[in-house]
């Protein structure tokens, strides 16, 4: 299973599935990132925390225990 946490910069992919439970899973379905949603990585920060994205149009920081819980393809 590969998780967003496992991307490199300039890497495009497609989620599969949010995991997690509670406010945190929440949060990331309200900011779009929902089952089928291209994600563009553009940069990491230099010890890997946060992970800048591009996500519907709009780009947004997150972090690796945020990431985790992402699966992509």
């Amino acid at each position: 299973m590969k998780t967003m946490r496992d991307t490199n910069p300039g890497e495009t992919v497609r989620v599969v599935k949010v995991h997690g439970e509670g406010a945190l899973r929440r949060r990331l379905l309200d900011m779009g990132i929902t089952k089928g949603t291209t994600i563009n990585v553009l940069k990491t920060a230099p010890l890997g925390d946060p992970i800048e994205v591009t996500v519907r149009g709009y780009e947004l920081s997150l972090r690796k225990a945020e990431g985790e819980i992402i699966e992509v393809e």
